[in-house]
This record gives C-alpha cells, sequence and structure tokens, in this order.
C-alpha cells in the first residue's frame, strides 16, 4: 500500500491540475451514513416517495418527515481526516478543483474552497413559491421551517426530478476534459452525471486514483492507481507523502 501511495502522490505532484469527484464514503467517518446503505435514509423512507420534487410540492409536510431525520445526521457532523487532507491538498496547490455528489458542507467546513456542489447543500432553505432565502441555521427551531409566506422551505439539495445545476455540470465537464489527474474517493460513481467525469478525464489522458473500501465498476476499467480503505487514513497519507 506505502509504494501505491508513493506513487499517487508522485503523480499528484507532478499534475497542472487535479481533481476529486466525492462521495458518500469521504462523510461516513463524519458519522453520515451512505443515504442508501442498509442503516441509510433510502431503507427507512422510499425516495420515490419522499425525495421526489413533485411529492415536496404535493406534500411538504410528509417530506419534512424525512427532511427531519436527514438535518438531524447533517447538523452535527464534522470535518474528518478527508475533508481536511484535501483542504490541504488544495492549500499545497495540489487540488485545484473538488466536485462532490455530498449535500452536507463538509468540505467548506473544511477548509475547502474550490467545491463543484452536484446535488446542492443543505445548510441554506430556499420558497419554491416566493424565492426567499434562509440558513438552515436560522430556521432550526422551527420544526417544520416556514418562508415569511407561510410556505414551508425546501432545503436547497437537488431532489429526484430536479436537474443538476447547469453551472455545476458544465465546469466540471470543463475541468474534467484538461485535468491530468482524477481522485475518486468515496464513490462507485454509479449515479448519473457524475460517473462521466472518470470517464472524459481518462479519455483526455488524466491518471486515476480511485480511494474506496471495496473495488467498483471503475477499478478494472479506468483505474490506474487503487488505494482500498478509508478514505480519511488514505487521504491523510497522501498529504504526508
Amino acid at each position: 500500500m506505502q509504494t501505491l501511495v508513493q506513487e499517487a502522490a508522485k503523480i499528484i505532484s507532478n499534475s497542472k491540475r487535479t481533481l476529486a469527484l466525492t462521495g458518500a464514503g469521504v462523510s461516513v467517518e463524519s458519522g453520515i451514513p451512505d443515504f442508501r446503505s442498509a442503516t441509510g435514509l433510502w431503507a427507512k423512507f422510499d425516495p420515490a416517495e419522499y425525495a421526489t420534487i413533485d411529492a415536496f410540492r404535493n406534500n411538504p409536510e410528509k417530506v419534512w418527515n424525512m427532511l427531519r431525520e436527514m438535518d438531524a445526521l447533517l447538523k452535527d457532523a464534522e470535518p474528518n481526516k478527508a475533508h481536511i487532507g484535501m483542504a490541504q491538498l488544495e492549500e499545497m496547490g495540489c487540488l485545484h478543483t473538488i466536485i462532490t455528489q455530498n449535500v452536507d458542507n463538509l468540505h467548506q467546513e473544511g477548509g475547502s474552497r474550490k467545491v463543484i456542489e452536484y446535488h446542492g447543500n443543505s445548510s441554506t432553505l430556499s420558497c419554491i413559491w416566493c424565492g426567499k432565502k434562509y440558513t438552515a441555521e436560522e430556521k432550526r427551531d422551527e420544526i417544520p421551517p416556514k418562508c415569511q409566506c407561510e410556505k414551508l422551505l425546501k432545503p436547497d439539495v437537488v431532489f429526484f426530478g430536479e436537474a443538476i445545476p447547469v453551472n455545476a455540470l458544465n465546469e466540471s465537464y470543463q475541468l474534467a476534459a484538461s485535468a491530468q489527474a482524477l481522485i475518486v474517493a468515496g464513490t462507485s460513481a454509479l449515479v448519473s452525471p457524475a460517473n462521466s467525469i472518470p470517464e472524459i478525464a481518462k479519455s483526455k489522458g488524466a491518471k486515476i486514483i480511485e480511494i474506496n473500501k471495496e473495488e467498483t465498476h471503475l477499478t478494472d476499467n479506468v483505474t490506474d492507481i487503487f488505494l482500498q480503505g478509508g478514505a480519511g487514513e488514505i487521504i491523510s497519507a497522501l498529504v504526508a507523502e
């Protein structure tokens, strides 16, 4: 493993543009289970029933039964070694942009400045009827939180049935096409459109460094170096190297 870490660190050090694509596995060490795991949110709440934009529009009170549990998972979570290590790589000039599928804001809290969010961010709320915005913190004591127009607020996360932000898509595709190295951490990269990022980067000659606890469909197809294990420990090792 140490030899592989050294090889990965050399690739990152020599790269003029290094990206990271992150998923739920990066935040597991912060106490946030993958929503798709056996103990995750979708095991208790059917996403087709609770996590679509139509469900929210039709019955926001019902959807807030799920959102309360999501908020309870996220509100006390703190950045772990993976988030902090990626921020250190950015500060060292070795990581240029993080593309994340997570909504927990932990990359930013960990110190990263350049983060592209595919699925939004749970730290703010919006009224989809009048457009007013709030921070989640200022509305935390309201269950469920209401806008001044009396409608229920929606977290600024992308529900099923909503489009990925166009700017996030376009920028990530442009960056992937010009990257020399891509760190894929804590994600199986099965969910569209994030799953296209490794393919784009690889097709343009980037080296793919995968950090996951288990092999994925990427491992034998596009990955150049597979670092098996927890993201926090391995990213810390990369920083040190």
